[in-house]
């Protein structure tokens, strides 16, 4: 298959991770607003975690995901700001086979008509690895509303044209 947008709507497999301190299932609106919209959207969610903010424990989760068959997909939110518990980005990073760099450019782009300079507080990136592409977003739930109904919806849907992520995807 071409890299090129296919006639047919194909389910990606996807995980979710949240990255917080404080974040229980109870108050984790970003993760839940993620795995609202993906099943909406009509993927599958194949497993949903939160992990504290730990480049050692975020990197574990996410490297269990890349090299699990079932999972295409991985969302994460949170840890990608400048404190010193905002480790997302180091402990992705080092998995990634190749850089998605126009994911955090069009990210900030996107996100500085809603927030202004503010933007440039958010350290968004994805990638690939092992076939999988693995999304890095801000913890707000604004932001991963920003990041999946402008970027990452279409890239996620066989049918966008010209082109999107799915035919790069599984395999493993």
């Amino acid at each position: 298959m071409s890299h090129l947008s296919s006639q047919e709507f194909t389910a990606a497999k996807i995980a979710v991770l949240t990255v917080s301190d404080t974040r229980n299932e109870t108050t984790d609106t970003s993760g839940g607003y993620l795995v609202e919209a993906l099943t909406t959207a009509g993927h599958q969610l194949v497993d949903k975690q939160i992990v504290i903010d730990d480049p050692y424990k975020i990197r574990a989760i996410v490297s269990q995901w890349i090299a699990d068959e079932k999972i295409e997909v991985v969302l994460i939110t949170g840890g990608t700001g400048f404190t010193a518990r905002d480790t997302t980005p180091e402990a992705v990073s080092v998995l990634f086979d190749k850089q998605v760099e126009g994911f955090g450019e069009l990210f900030r782009a996107v996100s500085y008509q809603e927030i202004g300079s503010s933007t440039i507080q958010s350290r968004a990136l994805a990638g690939f690895a092992n076939n999988t592409v693995i999304f890095c977003m801000p913890g707000s739930t604004g932001a991963c509303k920003t990041a999946w109904t402008k970027i990452i919806e279409e890239q996620i849907n066989a049918q966008h044209k010209p082109c999107n992520f799915m035919p790069h995807l599984g395999a493993k």
